[in-house]
């Protein structure tokens, strides 16, 4: 998946392809969170905008027969122009992510290229569609063929009185969840404003409540308008084992000992935090910064996460003590190893650092040496990570051709790093201001001494 975008804020034209973990580094209003948004709004919206449509004649024959087989290679065949015009349609509900106005996304392009060679024809799928009375019919699609059969399980003259658009709009879902399903993860945003918006929990629900009973729309980008339904229904989620809690429980306890302490949620809806080892138990507002940053991402390990989904968090380092850096760095590499792709934006050397040391360390098998490294500083053989599983993008200026100029001029947009298997990860932006505050130190100290 190749993501392509044009005059998006301060971004003139820039292309990525995302990886099993997705790094975007830079300076400060270059595109960061632009980017991070438009890709996760896409996530999220991909089926709303996707259009695919079922010949009529299936669904008579459906009607008629009780059982009719559609063709899925063909819908395969024709995936990428079934994408471009859904990128079109995404591309004008811009401004509702981004909760701004339609002129700042006027001249905004967003593409999504797939290679539909990956696409997987033996997927297999099952699914009934129900009513509250009864079964209305089933989708399902083996592994052996490329056909999906839809069979009608319920009285003949109770599914016609189902308007035709409603048994279409299923099927269509279905077709898009085979073609595209296993392409586009779906994704759980930790947002910057993340430790407000626990904070101010309550009242933003309530805000929200208010704004719906008098049909007022409340002008927040769609990542924190999810995060604010979300927490809606906290006691809900906490009734569900995520597969991490139910597979790998020695990565939750790992996320305790990096939070200090443990979430959970009264029967009346409020949020405590636990410390370790002490028997009290903290509101959110009686907590430290760190614990409100992390909440999003507590729960969505211990009661959300499903495999193949992305956890996307925007600046992870938030409030988090350089030796925590280190450690929720290591759990996102543990979970990209266990299926969960990660896409985080950061500021952060100390995550960078350890990055590298543990795509470095991934070397073990052919360098020895780094056995007994990993053995005296603690590193998990589950912890390590390829390096082509890592992408990392820096926005920046540099000379790019726009379609249309005659030359290459100066623009912003976003430079893939290179990353090598032995050294890590290229030098990045804030490497030249630690190199600058090294050299002015040293410059200081020396000149003392001269």
């Amino acid at each position: 998946m190749k993501i392509q975008v044009k005059n998006l804020g301060p971004l003139k034209q820039a292309e990525f392809e995302p990886g099993d973990f997705t790094i975007i580094c830079g300076y400060n209003n270059t595109g960061k969170t632009y980017i991070t948004y438009a890709f996760s709004g896409f996530l999220e919206l991909w089926r709303e905008v996707v259009s695919i449509t079922v010949p009529d004649k299936n669904v008579a024959q459906l009607l008629a027969d009780g059982v009719t087989t559609i063709n899925i290679q063909e819908y395969i065949n024709n995936a990428q122009t079934i994408l471009d015009q859904g990128c079109k349609a995404y591309t004008k509900l811009l401004p509702r992510v981004f909760a701004s106005a339609e002129k700042k996304f006027s001249k905004t392009e967003f593409h999504v290229n797939i290679d539909t060679t990956h696409i997987d024809i033996n997927k297999s799928f099952e699914k009934t569609i129900s009513s509250a009375e009864f079964d209305q019919f089933s989708i399902s699609k083996s592994s052996d063929n490329a056909g999906m059969t839809i069979t009608l399980l319920g009285n003949k003259e109770k599914i016609r009185n189902i308007p035709h658009e409603n048994i279409e709009r299923h099927i269509c879902d279905a077709i898009k969840d085979v073609v595209f399903g296993h392409v586009f993860p779906g994704p759980v945003m930790a947002s910057m404003e993340r430790t407000g918006e626990v904070m101010f929990r309550k009242e933003l629900l309530f805000t929200q409540n208010l704004a719906k009973e008098h049909r007022e729309y409340i002008s927040y980008a769609m990542p924190v308008i999810r995060s604010i339904e979300s927490s809606r229904y906290l006691k809900e989620i906490t009734k569900k084992d995520s597969y991490i809690a139910k597979e790998c429980p020695e990565l939750l306890d790992d996320f305790a000992s990096i939070v200090g302490g443990e979430y959970t949620i009264t029967e009346n809806d409020v949020l405590y935090f636990r410390p370790k080892g002490k028997r009290i138990a903290l509101t959110m507002s009686e907590s430290s910064s760190s614990v409100r940053s992390l909440l999003e991402v507590g729960f969505y390990l211990r009661h959300a996460a499903k495999r193949g989904g992305m956890l996307m968090v925007d600046e992870p380092e938030l409030a988090l003590h350089p030796e925590n850096q280190r450690l929720i760095t290591r759990l996102f590499a543990r979970l990209v190893n266990i299926g969960i792709k990660v896409f985080i934006t950061t500021h952060s050397d100390y995550i960078i650092k350890e990055l590298n040391t543990l795509i470095m360390l991934n070397n073990v098998n052919n360098m020895p040496h780094l056995k007994a490294i990993m053995d005296k500083e603690g590193y998990k053989p589950e912890e390590l990570i390829s390096a082509d599983k890592v992408k990392v993008y820096i926005t920046e200026e540099k000379l790019i051709k726009l379609e249309g100029e005659p030359r290459r001029k100066r623009h912003q947009t976003l430079v893939p790093a290179d990353i090598d298997p032995s050294f890590g990860i290229e030098a990045i932006s804030f490497d030249k201001t630690i190199n600058d505050m090294n050299r002015i130190y040293e410059t200081i100290i020396f000149s003392e001494k001269e």
